[in-house]
């Protein structure tokens, strides 16, 4: 079979999974950007057990594996009385995850805005949910965008492994495919390119207009 026989046989099923592979990112991202945002202000909070609470959570979704969480909540949560669809437990998995790397550097934005505009702020006689709010996080988005956008493009790659608990992504139908033709070279071999399209021509240049827009919005551009 030649290639192109190849693609025009296959090529709609990895199209349906990268579909899914999509929904997952997006999914996952925004559950987390919440966790990041939530935990990273909690960080900094001044109450002992609001920031205890935060670096527990943190220290662990960051000290264990991906995959043995993603087990953990597919197969073991049932156990508890907890059952989950694949679909959820991978978008959960990956969020938790990538919502403690994020929060980390949610907190390290906020910590790098200049001490001057925390005292510009209290000259003004703001709340301190204001402060933040109208001033500091504004100006903690071009800060904590690069290195954010990279862990987003990581949690794309990552997205592969909800296959293994039957989520029918670009992976799961390129293993299916794989199974029944043995042409390993032509299936992974266009997973890789299509894995390699969406970060480069779809996400990546999305991220670079946040990152832009961010930093117009703060007149840094």
């Amino acid at each position: 079979m030649s290639y192109l026989d190849f693609l025009s046989e296959f090529l709609p099923k990895l199209a349906n999974g990268a579909g899914m592979t999509i929904m997952v990112m997006i999914c996952a991202t925004l559950l987390a950007v919440f966790i990041s945002m939530l935990f990273g202000l909690m960080r900094l909070s001044s109450n002992f057990a609001i920031q205890g609470a935060a670096t527990v959570y943190i220290e662990f979704f960051r000290g264990t594996s991906l995959l043995v969480q993603l087990y953990w909540i597919y197969y073991v949560l049932p156990l508890m009385g907890l059952t989950l669809t694949p679909f959820v437990s991978g978008v959960l998995a990956l969020g938790l995850n990538f919502g403690a790397y994020g929060a980390e550097i949610v907190r390290g934005g906020i910590q790098s805005v200049a001490r001057g505009q925390y005292e510009a702020a209290l000259a003004l006689n703001m709340s301190p949910a204001t402060r933040m709010r109208r001033i500091i996080i504004p100006q903690t988005f071009p800060l904590i965008l690069p290195p954010a956008a990279n862990l987003t493009v990581e949690l794309l790659k990552a997205t592969a492994l909800v296959a293994l608990i039957t989520v029918v992504d670009l992976m799961f139908v390129a293993k299916q495919i794989n199974a029944t033709t043995w042409l390993s070279a032509q299936v992974f071999g266009t997973a890789l390119i299509v894995y390699y399209v969406m970060a480069r021509f779809a996400l990546i240049p999305f991220l670079r207009w946040l990152e832009i827009r961010a930093a117009r919005m703060v007149g840094k551009a």
